[in-house]
């Protein structure tokens, strides 16, 4: 992995691609899939996201505001449902997909060496968690893969449909 500037990270996250989150709590790794985020500001990067309740990982968010959200290639994509239609309550995902964690700098939560880009992440506000379950997390380091120079991401359509990245336009903006 390669630091990746924070100013960057909107570009990844924008179009919404199904990542998976990672947690660690009380020694014990876990990670989820996740496709239900957002990003609310560039600087610092915010990005919105909802973790259920019933999510083995809502605790551990909740107790130790960190994670890290890492986003995969659609070379992935079987690993990332198959991860989405367990529990880590009863299942050490990363030994049963076969993910290699790697240790993040600033979090417990571990780095997935297999995703093209990953975001150690803070809580930065829970108020809407008791009403949403929607957590605002502030990206505090960035990771790219480098070896990954043109990775195309999947993104859920409902109900076990999944597009894939297309072609890239480049269009005049006066937006960053």
């Amino acid at each position: 992995m390669k630091a990746l500037p924070l100013s960057d990270v909107y570009q990844f996250i924008e179009p919404g691609p199904v990542v998976l989150v990672t947690t660690s709590h009380r020694s014990r790794s876990n990670v989820m899939t996740m496709s239900w985020h957002m990003m609310v500001d560039f600087t610092p990067p915010l990005i919105a996201c909802v973790v259920s309740q019933g999510d083995y990982s809502f605790a551990a968010l909740r107790a130790t505001r960190a994670c890290v959200i890492a986003i995969p290639d659609a070379k992935l994509a079987e690993k990332v449902v198959a991860i989405g239609n367990c529990s880590g309550r009863d299942t050490d995902k990363f030994e049963v997909f076969g993910l290699t964690q790697l240790p993040a700098e600033n979090v417990e939560a571990p780095l997935i060496a297999e995703c093209f880009v990953n975001l150690e992440c803070k809580v930065a506000d829970t108020r809407l968690v008791n009403k949403y379950n929607l957590f605002v997390l502030e990206v505090i380091k960035a990771w790219r893969d480098t070896k990954q120079p043109a990775p195309k991401t999947i993104h859920h359509r409902g109900f076990g449909s999944f597009v894939v990245d297309g072609d890239t336009l480049q269009l005049p903006s006066h937006m960053p």
